[in-house]
C-alpha cells in the first residue's frame, strides 16, 4: 500500500504566519532574520518529519542568513512552506534548491516593502489617526492600530498561501527540471541584487593626501569679501552652483584618485575578501570584529 502524503493543513500555516510575525525577534549581524525565519519553520518542520534528525537538519537548513522586508517574508515562507512538503514527501528537493529558491527571492521583494509599507501604507494611516487625535477624538489612535494590523496580516497571510500555492505548482513538474530552472534563475538574480548592494552598504574612505594646489584668484569663493547676514550666504550658494571651489588650495586625496579611476573599487575589494575568508571558513563575528578594529586603527593613524 502507497505511504499516505503528509500535508501542511490550513492550521498549520497559519501557526507558521502567526510566528512570522515576530521574524525581527532574534535580529543579528550575522545571519540577521535567520533565528525568526527558523522559529517560524518550527510548526511546519515538526509536522513533515518525525525523526529527530529529520527535524534537526530542517531546522539548521533554515538557521542560514536570510535577510528581507520583515512582512514580504510571507511569500518566500509559503513558497518554502510548499518546497518542504514535497521534500517530506520523497521529491528530489536538496538544500542547495531551497536556499537558492529564498536567496532569490528576498532580494527584490525586499525594495517592495519600504516603498508599500514604510512609505506608503504607515503615513496615511498615521496621518488619519493623527487627523483625529488632534481633534481630540479617542479613535484617532485606535484606528490607526487597527487599520494598520488588519492591512499587515491581511498581507502576510494572503502572500503567503499565494506563495504556498505558487510554491506547489513549481514541485509538480520536478521530473520536468522545473524547479532547477527555478533555483538556478533565483540564485542568479540573487547574486545580482547583492552585488549591486555593495556599492550602497560598503564604504570605504582613503584619507591619505596625494597632492595639494593653489587655486588661482576668481576660482574659488573669497569668503572674506563676501557681505554678511543673508545676502552672504545667497552669494556663497551661487558661487557654489556656478562651479567655484570653497577653498582656495584644491586637496587631492587617495580616494578621489581611485574613485577617478574605478568608483566603488575599495567596496569591492573588501566584499571579495570577506567571500575569501568565509570560504576559509573563518567565523563571521570574527570578520566583523576584525573589520571594526581596522575601522578604528585607520582612523586614528590617518589612513581611513
Amino acid at each position: 500500500m502507497a505511504e499516505e502524503k503528509i500535508s501542511l493543513t490550513k492550521r498549520d500555516r497559519l501557526s507558521v504566519a502567526w510566528r512570522s510575525t515576530f521574524i525581527q525577534g532574534s535580529w543579528n549581524y550575522e545571519r540577521m532574520q535567520n533565528g525568526g525565519w527558523a522559529f517560524a519553520m518550527i510548526p511546519a518542520i515538526k509536522k513533515l518529519y518525525k525523526s529527530k534528525e529529520d527535524r534537526i537538519a530542517a531546522l539548521k537548513r533554515h538557521l542560514e542568513f536570510f535577510n528581507t522586508h520583515p512582512y514580504i517574508a510571507s511569500p518566500i515562507l509559503g513558497v518554502t512552506l510548499a518546497l518542504e512538503e514535497e521534500r517530506a514527501n520523497g521529491a528530489p528537493v536538496d538544500d542547495v534548491a531551497i536556499q537558492g529558491v529564498k536567496v532569490g527571492m528576498m532580494g527584490p521583494l525586499a525594495g517592495v516593502g519600504d516603498p508599500v509599507f514604510w512609505f506608503t501604507v504607515r503615513p496615511m494611516l498615521g496621518a488619519l489617526g493623527a487627523s483625529l487625535a488632534l481633534s481630540g477624538n479617542i479613535l484617532g489612535p485606535i484606528l490607526f492600530f487597527v487599520l494598520w494590523n488588519v492591512i499587515r496580516w491581511g498581507f502576510m497571510w494572503y502572500t503567503q498561501e499565494f506563495g504556498y500555492s505558487a510554491g506547489s505548482k513549481i514541485t509538480d513538474d520536478l521530473s520536468g527540471g522545473l524547479l532547477q530552472d527555478v533555483t538556478k534563475g533565483a540564485s542568479i538574480l540573487g547574486m545580482f541584487v547583492l552585488a549591486a548592494l555593495v556599492q550602497r552598504w560598503v564604504s570605504i574612505n582613503w584619507q591619505p593626501i596625494v597632492s595639494k594646489v593653489q587655486l588661482a584668484e576668481g576660482a574659488y569663493i573669497e569668503w572674506d569679501k563676501l557681505p554678511s547676514g543673508v545676502e552672504g550666504i545667497r552669494q556663497a550658494f551661487e558661487q557654489v552652483n556656478s562651479g567655484l571651489a570653497m577653498s582656495p588650495v584644491k586637496v587631492t586625496t587617495l580616494q578621489d584618485n581611485l574613485d577617478a579611476l574605478i568608483p566603488g573599487l575599495s567596496a569591492l575589494l573588501l566584499t571579495f575578501l570577506c567571500m575569501w575568508l568565509l570560504k576559509k571558513k573563518v567565523s563571521p563575528i570574527v570578520i566583523i570584529l576584525g573589520l571594526f578594529v581596522v575601522g578604528v586603527v585607520g582612523h586614528v593613524i590617518g589612513l581611513l
